[in-house]
């Protein structure tokens, strides 16, 4: 791997930069999990260099937001897309998880 930085990295910036935007209007019990990602990397961005996200929710179809993302470096954007996540009940979701866990481990 090129010391550049990487096409996952940059989706779970997206994904970080959309879960902090989201924080202030969460309760406790509310958070959002990852449920597409759609983006482009467009350019390479070398190890060191500043990388900004820009996020823009654009619509909200019950529990489900969309955002358009987008990133860019110093010399200019790398990165242009949408990314969807779902707002779930933490304590249902955990539920679900574990009883899959449960069925399903060696």
């Amino acid at each position: 791997m090129p010391p550049v930085f990487a096409t996952a990295m940059m989706v779970g910036f997206i994904e970080q930069t959309c879960i902090e935007a989201l924080r202030p209007y969460l309760t406790a019990q509310r958070r959002t999990v990852g449920t597409h990602v759609d983006v482009s990397h467009l350019a390479a961005t070398p190890a060191g260099m500043s990388v900004t996200a820009e996020i823009e929710l654009i619509a909200i179809e019950g529990r489900s937001l969309c955002f358009r993302v987008g990133c860019a470096d110093d010399a200019g954007i790398i990165s242009e897309g949408t990314h969807r996540r779902a707002i779930i009940d933490l304590d249902k979701f955990w539920k679900r998880v574990t009883e899959k866990k449960e069925r399903f481990s060696v």
